[in-house]
């Protein structure tokens, strides 16, 4: 099993709270950059394992943006030079104010049977706050045309921890979510990352965090919503419908090989991590050229192993020490042991034999617990 993930930087304005690499939606720039994406494709087919693709993710950025003609012609693309005979799960974010009837139906046309929408909350004051372009009535609307156009497999995404949202709004926002309900939630706590408008807001005192009280409340609201209504809680953040994970995202806790493509796209083939560079320009222009941008990262077996304890230990799975030790050797499936002992004497982690999983708490309080879990 692989997949390809592709990378659409683009969007019409920046959310305050997004980190991740975007620019504005320069339409001079989106068919170059198209083009520059299969090219790069072509580059970068040796040495990927084409014929076992099951999973393709469209992400970004905001992928909607593209026009029917646009993502035809890069889907078509992309298919003249990989095998999407076994693709079993095809994904594409959406932003609920981009969707139409028309937009919808193209993608089921183009073989897309799973869609990843960008809600956030279906509170407007809310909405507002984060500088989404769409409001709750827009988001539900967009939900239930997707639906209508026979894409059933829809995931929506929710923030909790906003700055002004209260226990009662919050459980507005999942009563919206479960009267769709909707194959898979993804609810993350608001982060604060250096370099976006939130943070600068927060460096200078025009915003609140919201204390840890309200946003452990809010967590033990959701999970109890989201299991007294079926869905299984399988990753840190994510929540689906039994047979509904996302196989995709599964794909980078697991770390299964995948192909990433386009400026700031990261890939794992061979077990080494690729990345691309945040620079649409430069990406466009090497491509160009004929140039493979991506770099290997040169991993220390200390930064591997940091990386093998949190993602496994983020999944509903856990981590299997005994394998760690199969893999790692003594010294770390040791050091391992020491430290998660603490963990489980506070039940901030549950063990099952050799099988270490966080516990509800230890969720709220993950981001403690992998960092006293790195190997130093």
């Amino acid at each position: 099993m692989a997949g390809i993930y592709i990378h659409i930087p683009f969007c019409k304005k920046k959310c305050i709270y997004c980190d991740f690499y975007s620019v504005g939606n320069k339409a001079e720039m989106v068919n170059a950059y198209l083009q520059a994406l299969c090219h790069e494709a072509m580059l970068r087919k040796e040495g990927f394992d084409c014929d076992t693709i099951k999973t393709v993710y469209i992400g970004g950025g905001t992928p909607s943006l593209l026009t029917d003609v646009q993502l035809s012609q890069l889907v078509d693309g992309m298919m003249h030079i990989f095998d999407f005979s076994h693709v079993e799960e095809f994904t594409i974010e959406v932003n609920p104010d981009d969707i139409t009837a028309d937009i919808a139906m193209s993608y089921r046309q183009l073989g897309i049977n799973r869609v990843s929408m960008g809600v956030q909350s279906f509170v407007d004051a809310e909405l507002q706050f984060l500088r989404r372009r769409h409001d709750a009535n827009t988001a539900a609307n967009a939900y239930r045309t997707i639906l209508e156009c026979g894409i059933n497999n829809v995931g929506i995404d929710l923030i909790y921890g906003i700055p002004g949202q209260t226990l009662q709004s919050w459980q507005n926002s999942l009563d919206v979510a479960m009267g769709l309900a909707p194959k898979h939630m993804s609810c993350y706590n608001l982060s604060y990352e250096e370099g976006t408008p939130l943070y600068r807001m927060l460096d200078k005192g025009g915003v609140q965090v919201a204390d840890d009280d309200s946003c452990i409340a809010m967590y033990e609201l959701m999970t109890g919503v989201l299991r007294e209504h079926g869905y299984e809680h399988y990753e840190i953040s994510n929540f689906a419908k039994p047979g509904y994970y996302s196989r995709h995202n599964s794909s980078y806790w697991d770390k299964t090989p995948y192909l990433g493509l386009g400026a700031s796209a990261h890939s794992y083939i061979g077990g080494t991590r690729y990345y691309n560079p945040s620079d649409i320009k430069a990406y466009i222009s090497q491509i160009g050229m004929g140039n493979v941008v991506a770099t290997a990262e040169e991993e220390t077996m200390n930064e591997r192993y940091d990386e093998e304890v949190m993602l496994r230990l983020r999944t509903r799975r856990g981590l299997d020490a005994d394998k760690l030790l199969d893999v790692y050797g003594e010294p770390y499936y040791s050091y391992f042991m020491s430290a998660v002992r603490q963990f489980v004497d506070s039940g901030l982690v549950e063990q099952a034999g050799s099988v270490f999983c966080l516990s509800g708490r230890g969720v709220m309080l993950s981001d403690m617990v992998f960092r006293e879990l790195m190997y130093v």
